[in-house]
């Protein structure tokens, strides 16, 4: 059963949503001890922020990934975000591939089909060059879970991409809230915001951009 909390305020933005900085987050849940916040504007959900873990403890978690750039598996998985991308995007585009671990095996099968494709985690490819450019494409995959500061790097993002630019985001998408507290996405501490498709459009609404969901949990916002 989905334990309903308190009213109590605690987020670091003085009751503002995370990821649409909407006066609007209202009390969710509590699960496995940790609180989390959903906000009415965008449809997000978000933990407490005073209960995110160490920066020690997120990268000790990541360290335990395996996405191996050689794994058939791991590609098959990634193919259900770079096939429609690589439908849409020019010849020889440039891309980031933003919080990509330390395995960037994407940024391979990108290069693969003959684009070029910087760079960046905060963790494993620290360099912060890659963020001062601009890009026909960027991509997240399984990543913006993990954001502090969505509405930050979603702002970032409209920096970096140039006009016609494409940011590829792939996150499980938040569908059954009565079965919060079972999903698997949130076992993971270092998931710290929950998006539904919904949330995706309001963002890409926000910045003007254009919004489609070509297969499930895969967002293509488009810059104009």
């Amino acid at each position: 059963m989905l334990k309903r909390i308190g009213s109590e305020p605690y987020d670091e933005q003085h009751g503002r949503c995370i990821v649409c900085n909407a006066l609007s987050p209202e009390p969710f849940a509590g699960v496995h001890g940790r609180r989390y916040k959903r906000c009415v504007t965008c449809q997000a959900v978000f933990l407490d922020p005073a209960q995110r873990v160490s920066p020690a403890e997120e990268y000790a978690r990541y360290c335990l990934h395996r996405n191996d750039p050689a794994d058939q598996r791991y590609r098959r998985f990634l193919s259900r975000l770079s096939k429609p991308l690589l439908e849409r995007l020019p010849p020889r585009a440039k891309g980031l591939d933003y919080g990509c671990g330390p395995g960037p095996a994407l940024a391979c099968m990108l290069r693969e089909a003959g684009h070029v494709v910087g760079l960046y985690d905060p963790y494993f490819f620290p360099d912060p060059g890659p963020l001062n450019d601009r890009y026909d494409f960027i991509t997240c995959t399984e990543t913006v879970e993990h954001f502090h500061r969505p509405d930050d790097e979603f702002a970032r993002f409209d920096r970096m991409l140039r006009p016609g630019g494409t940011l590829a985001v792939m996150t499980c998408f938040l569908t059954d809230e009565d079965r919060f507290e079972s999903w698997h996405y949130v076992r993971d501490a270092t998931h710290v915001v929950f998006y539904r498709a919904e949330t995706l459009r309001h963002i890409a609404s926000g910045f003007g951009w254009t919004c489609e969901i070509p297969v499930k949990d895969v967002a293509l916002l488009q810059k104009p």
